[in-house]
């Protein structure tokens, strides 16, 4: 049986990110007043950052939790599908009245990451001068995300942070919050990440640019205003399979998929496995709703993630660290392993003993088990100090 592969599904543009005249839906945005000075030594102009916010600030600002998303994530973190928003929020089962993330207590602050495509500044946004930035886009870090932020934070009137919670890439940027500007994070909830990417994580994040890259559609970067379906869909989707198994487990795999064919297809007669299928099927999805060039961006920022970068190595810098933190990992994880965790949990100081969550679904467990998630959140929430 023929199947259809994602860089053959018609799509309205060659890419899937979130462009002006699209509809906003809950999104607001903070335009920064100046150019943000990069770590690179450059100066980003024109830089917009899309924001979603859940319940009321108090007076002095002091319950306000800020929310930061994984690589594919957005700031839709709570809240159904529909115009402006491609997907349902995706950890809405943590945010809302009577809720871990309670907005009849918490104003709750979710951004797009600097270089994201759900309307904050990134490779598919316009420039100053009317052009998509494409290949023109700057390479970013993890601190100058933050720093980003930051000046969102200024906007809102938030001082100090009540919480910051992150998983995964999320988690980097959390843990970079509490390094650069320790006087405003109170918590701090670290959720499956790391103090450094490490080799492996760098090689299945390089396996995934090079896939991006070697679509023809790619164009160097410069494809977003080549035409309807012309983007490098399916080098991002090959970059979406391999990422996806790296973040489940092997035993869920399995156990969920054997060595079952997909419907009657007969791999031996060119069809597909039910694993496959499942791949192709998020793949489509991504390519949908995202841009090449932020993943690109994104992954890029992620394997430079080093907390100890000009700090003095890994130790001295989580001895910045003063809020109380809780940090916790994915049993199942074999993309950020526990031992990635152990490390955080003991180089903070006074940070809790290190909390395992028990999934069979690897590194996405952070996002699935929602109900371990929220109990770390409500703890550490109620905690005293």
């Amino acid at each position: 049986m023929n199947t259809v592969t994602t860089s053959e599904i018609p799509l309205p543009q060659a890419t899937g990110a979130w462009r002006e005249g699209d509809p906003p839906g809950r999104r607001r945005w903070h335009a920064l007043p100046r150019p943000l000075p990069l770590e690179s030594g450059g100066r980003l102009p024109g830089v917009r950052i899309a924001y979603e916010t859940w319940g009321r600030p108090a007076p002095d600002g002091s319950n306000a939790v800020l929310v930061l998303h994984a690589l594919t994530g957005d700031s839709h973190v709570s809240g159904p599908a529909g115009p402006g928003h491609p997907q349902p929020g995706w950890w809405a089962g943590l945010v809302g009245p009577s809720l871990a993330l309670d907005t009849d207590r918490w104003f709750v602050v979710a951004p797009n990451v600097l270089g994201g495509c759900q309307g904050t500044t990134g490779p598919a946004s316009m420039r100053p001068d009317g052009r998509s930035w494409g290949s023109a886009f700057p390479r970013l870090t993890q601190r100058d995300q933050v720093a980003a932020e930051a000046q969102l934070a200024d906007a809102l009137g938030v001082d100090r942070w009540a919480m910051v919670v992150g998983g995964s890439m999320g988690g980097m940027r959390a843990l970079e919050w509490a390094v650069s500007y320790p006087e405003r994070v109170g918590r701090l909830l670290l959720l499956a990440t790391t103090a450094a990417a490490s080799a492996e994580q760098i090689a299945w994040a390089g396996v995934q640019l090079h896939a991006i890259r070697a679509d023809p559609q790619w164009r160097g970067g410069d494809y977003h205003d080549a035409g309807p379906g012309r983007g490098p869909h399916a080098g991002l989707g090959v970059a979406r399979r391999l990422a996806h198994v790296t973040y489940r487990s092997e035993a869920e795999l399995q156990d969920r998929f054997g060595r079952a064919f997909q419907g009657d297809e007969d791999p031996g007669r060119g069809g597909r496995y039910q694993v496959e299928s499942y791949l192709d099927h998020h793949a489509a999805k991504l390519v949908r709703r995202f841009d090449a060039g932020s993943y690109v961006t994104l992954t890029e920022a992620m394997n430079g993630h080093d907390i100890g970068r000009g700090r003095g190595g890994t130790a001295a810098a989580l001895r910045r660290v003063t809020a109380r933190t809780l940090v916790a990992g994915v049993d199942s994880d074999r993309l950020y392993p526990l031992h990635q965790q152990g490390e955080l949990a003991d180089g903070i100081p006074g940070a809790d003993r290190l909390r395992v969550i028990e999934s069979p679904y690897g590194h996405d467990g952070f996002l699935v088990e929602t109900d371990q998630v929220a109990s770390l959140v409500r703890g550490l929430l109620d905690a005293s100090g």
